[in-house]
């Protein structure tokens, strides 16, 4: 589904990198999106967007999944 949307599509260089900086650093990167940070054990809707990207990170708020468009 990410070849619909428009901009980069997953960023598997922000793994390990703060979720703020992550966060930062996909908006920067396709500003039609909007990053949200995922902490541990959080509940999201299992809906594809073009315009979000799912930050996973772990208790120490680094990015644990490669963030892509969905």
């Amino acid at each position: 589904m990410a070849s619909e949307c428009q901009g980069k599509s997953s960023w598997p260089e922000l793994l390990g990198v703060s979720g703020t900086t992550a966060v930062a650093t996909i908006e920067r990167e396709n500003p039609l999106v909007t990053a949200i940070i995922v902490p541990p054990g959080t509940f999201i809707t299992p809906d594809f967007r073009c315009d979000r990207v799912w930050v996973y990170v772990d208790s120490n708020n680094n990015v644990n999944e490669v963030p892509r468009i969905g």
